[in-house]
């Protein structure tokens, strides 16, 4: 990988392991870190989105594969979110925008995704609700365009949305997102696809150290709640990403 030097891939191969263990642990695929992450190590734009949405899709996959199988999905809680986001997601994924607007935005998703994570955007509710399907439809809307227009899966959005309307608790969230993560992700991709004809080679290199935190971390939150500590660390890098975006 021509990107970094063998000492500095080495962490960011380490932290990228940390970032997939704890997104997938709570059914994300871990774009808005993988973004933070590749912003902290100046990778250029053009890399950040493809690859961003590449390792989203192996990792939710295999987070929604586990929470799956842990009976915690709810097909009736994630078909009218899909519906809009992945059409919106395709469109976001075929949009370039400017470098500085880009990274902008990103600043802003990576701030929404240190509340979610530190808890500030609400937890579990005792009651539950029932979904109402035009306001889902219209929140996958959003959520979807911007998924694929800054390479991210849209479950650091809507998992908050689920709970704090009380449409479903922890694990149906984290089971939905990693389904909506995925199919947003695939969407994305597609677009920039047709838009670029390419994704960058080292892309998938960083696939299978992705998968390795992915796969361990689906296992775990499936089962367990994550590790708060490593929650608290992730933040800090997510919001020192979010800074530097904000200032350069």
């Amino acid at each position: 990988m021509n990107l970094l030097s063998i000492e500095s891939l080495l962490v960011f191969s380490a932290v990228l392991i940390v970032i997939a263990f704890l997104y997938a642990s709570v059914g994300h695929g871990g774009a808005s870190g993988y973004l933070a992450l590749m912003a902290l190590f100046s990778f250029p734009i053009t890399f950040m989105k493809p690859t961003a949405l590449l390792l989203n899709i192996f990792v939710s996959g295999v987070a929604f594969w586990y929470f799956k199988k842990n009976q915690h999905f709810r097909w009736k809680l994630f078909y009218p979110f899909a519906l809009t986001s992945i059409p919106a997601a395709f469109i976001g994924g075929y949009i370039t925008i400017n470098a500085t607007l880009y990274k902008q935005i990103l600043g802003v998703f990576l701030l929404i995704a240190i509340l979610r994570m530190m808890g500030f955007l609400g937890g579990e509710k005792d009651i539950k609700r029932e979904l109402s399907i035009p306001l889902a439809l219209f929140f996958g809307l959003g959520i979807g365009l911007f998924s694929g227009l800054i390479g991210i899966g849209g479950g650091i959005i809507l998992s908050p949305i689920i709970i704090l309307l009380a449409w479903g608790n922890m694990k149906e969230a984290a089971a939905v997102s990693a389904l909506f993560i995925f199919v947003n992700s695939v969407a994305g991709i597609s677009g920039f696809l047709i838009k670029t004809n390419t994704i960058p080679f080292d892309s998938f290199l960083l696939v299978p150290i992705a998968l390795i935190g992915g796969t361990m971390g689906a296992i775990y939150g499936s089962r367990r709640f994550s590790n708060q500590t490593l929650t608290y660390l992730l933040s800090f890098v997510l919001l020192l990403a979010s800074i530097k975006l904000f200032i350069i």
